[in-house]
């Protein structure tokens, strides 16, 4: 009953996020595969899917001062109005260089709709209750995108029905929004970037943030080809990518509160290797069991080394810093997001089908050996040990719903910052002696 009264002001919300990452869910797979039965090859889409993460992360410069403007229901019906008809557009218009600029304004329309829902969540939640907030909102989140595959199922990807499917869903998100009554929440200025000082003092966790998104977006955007080729049919394809996302919806909490409790960078570094290892291993499946075996394995994995990034760098921060930080972490993933198609799919053009997962265990190899070197030459100035939460690629206010009032409480003692706070932004480092 408890659970249920916390959720009540939040009700509406996470029901038009959940309608909103439906039909978001589906169409990112359903515009690689039918971009595929157009004879688009692997470099053309991997050059169309980076354009929604182009988009996305110019939205995180400007969905605050539209929300500013407009208010948050204003905001949330124009942009949602946007995402529906460029998702019907797609249809009207095949061809890849209109795909294109569409990916663009559909990601820039979507980074602000979350941005809206995000920042309303934040208002609405109790300081102590934001937490558990957080963790029933990101259910909601990967259970959409998992299920979301699943609705490929429904209708061929040559028909009109899914893209249809995917307007109404994104429509039916405004209904629970622009029907609450709750006061629409004020949206404060975007922080200035801290980027140079963030790669000064923590930088596994900046280039975590950065290859994370190399791999991540190579999964997102070019994982239906991958599956295409290499005989899955439409349901098929589905599951691979649900079986990846379940596998990150519920491995990352046992792997998060692992390296809440031991030394971060370590398990970062495991976490990554494994991830590679796995990702090596795809080409040489036996069976299309066993590569959804291992899709599991590694969807629980790579799912979780964002968060992981976030948590270290918030490990190393000051509590005013944290928001400017984890604006900047997005940014960067995001930078990487839209880079990982391009690159993915030229090497898929290159090499066939197994350069998907060749390339992501290159991505990953290299970050794991970038955390080794740093484990073994610079020994990190660790302020305190933040509480690892799952997420993913989201908005910057998102991380304002992690932190309770105990956390912030332990983040105001002063013993946790003896390092002189010059010193620290100038990004000096303790030798390590090992």
């Amino acid at each position: 009953m408890r659970s249920l009264a916390m959720l009540k002001p939040v009700k509406s919300i996470l029901q038009s996020v959940a309608l909103l990452l439906l039909g978001n869910g589906l169409l990112n797979t359903l515009l690689t595969l039918r971009g595929t039965d157009e004879g688009f090859s692997s470099a053309v889409l991997g050059i169309i899917m980076s354009g929604y993460f182009v988009g996305f992360i110019c939205g995180t410069w400007v969905s605050g001062r539209l929300i500013r403007r407009i208010g948050h229901i204003r905001t949330f019906g124009f942009c949602a109005s946007i995402c529906a008809s460029v998702a019907l557009l797609h249809l009207i218009f095949v061809n890849p260089w209109v795909w294109l600029p569409l990916r663009v304004v559909y990601g820039l329309s979507f980074i602000t709709l979350i941005t809206v829902i995000e920042s309303w969540l934040n208002s609405q939640a109790a300081s102590h209750e934001r937490g558990r907030i957080f963790a029933v909102y990101m259910v909601v989140n990967l259970g959409a995108l998992a299920t979301a595959q699943q609705l490929l199922r429904l209708s061929s990807t040559q028909g009109f029905l899914l893209f249809v499917v995917i307007a109404i869903l994104i429509s039916w998100a405004l209904l629970p929004i622009t029907l609450t009554r709750r006061v629409q929440p004020t949206i404060p200025e975007r922080p200035k970037s801290s980027l140079k000082a963030l790669l000064g003092f923590a930088p596994l966790a900046v280039a975590s943030a950065a290859l994370s998104g190399l791999a991540m977006g190579a999964f997102w955007s070019m994982t239906p080809v991958y599956a295409t080729q290499l005989g899955f049919d439409i349901g098929g394809v589905g599951l691979v990518m649900s079986v990846a996302i379940i596998g990150g919806a519920l491995l990352q909490i046992p792997i998060g509160r692992f390296s809440d409790k031991h030394d971060r960078p370590r398990v970062m570094t495991w976490v990554v290797l494994l991830a590679a290892l796995i990702a090596a291993g795809m080409p040489f499946a036996p069976s299309h069991e066993v590569l959804l075996g291992l899709y599991f394995i590694w969807g629980g994995l790579a799912f979780s080394l964002y968060p992981l990034a976030v948590a270290q760098l918030i490990d190393q921060l000051h509590p005013d810093e944290i928001v400017s930080g984890s604006a900047d972490m997005l940014v960067m993933h995001g930078a990487g997001c839209a880079v990982a198609p391009i690159a993915a799919g030229s090497l898929m053009t290159a090499v066939g089908s197994q350069g998907l997962p060749i390339y992501i265990a290159c991505v990953f190899t290299l970050l794991g050996l970038y955390a080794i070197y740093r484990r073994r030459h610079v020994t990190a100035l660790i302020t305190h040990t933040a509480h690892f939460e799952p997420m993913v690629q989201s908005s910057a206010g998102a991380l304002e719903m992690i932190f309770d009032d105990t956390q912030r409480d332990l983040f105001d003692d002063p013993s946790f910052y003896e390092e002189d706070e010059r010193e620290r932004l100038a990004g000096i480092f303790k030798p390590s002696n090992s």
